[in-house]
């Protein structure tokens, strides 16, 4: 199998929402994080003869959900997420407006899926937010807000903690190899090696 990835920038700050392929040509996509109108994304997929089989979700901050629900709406595909009421009501919604969705599967960490013929493995990454998780597979990591290339999530809204974000970026850095390639939220790829030796916020990592 070799995982195909493609990214999407979505909504008003760009953030990164991303279509998961077990191969070019499958007929089946995990879709990561869609964090606002998923017209594009779904005329991509029906061009490409896929499907979405399921909608990931890292964190329910407004700008990586605000397209959950019309996707779900539009496709049947189950939504896979942290459960509603771990994050702060006042991260989920006012500055972008999110339409109500259900999760069919919550997540906490510690979870194998196996979803459009892709194995993954969830993580709880908690620091940028309260309910945030990771997915990990085929040496991919899909970090939502957690690490950047040269950045890291915020700390300062509700449910943050530098000292958690730091522990859960250790764990990170201590499980899973150096050449593993890193789909932030936000900005470029990267790849944990990287982010090891060079964030300036994860200093203290190599102390």
């Amino acid at each position: 199998m070799s995982l195909v990835v493609d990214r999407y920038e979505m909504g008003p700050v760009g953030t990164n929402c991303y279509v998961l392929r077990a191969e070019r040509g499958a007929a089946e996509a995990v879709v990561v994080d869609p964090g606002g109108d998923s017209t594009d994304l779904r005329l991509d997929l029906a061009r490409s003869g896929a499907r979405c089989s399921g909608i990931f979700v890292t964190h329910a901050d407004a700008d990586h959900v605000a397209g959950v629900a019309d996707l779900a709406e539009g496709t049947g595909a189950p939504i896979y997420a942290p459960p509603r009421d771990a994050m702060p009501t006042e991260r989920a919604s006012g500055w972008l407006a999110v339409r109500d969705y259900t999760v069919g599967t919550e997540l906490t960490g510690g979870e194998t899926l196996d979803v459009a013929g892709i194995a993954f493995d969830v993580l709880a990454v908690p620091g940028h937010s309260p309910d945030h998780v990771a997915f990990f597979t085929e040496d991919c990591l899909f970090s939502g807000d957690l690490i950047f290339a040269n950045s890291v999530g915020r700390v300062d809204l509700a449910g943050g903690d530098w000292e958690t974000l730091i522990e859960s970026a250790r764990m990170l850095t201590e499980r899973f190899p150096s050449e593993t390639r890193v789909y932030p939220g936000h900005g470029p790829p990267t790849t944990l090696g990287a982010e090891h030796e060079r964030n300036p916020y994860l200093a203290e990592l190599r102390a």
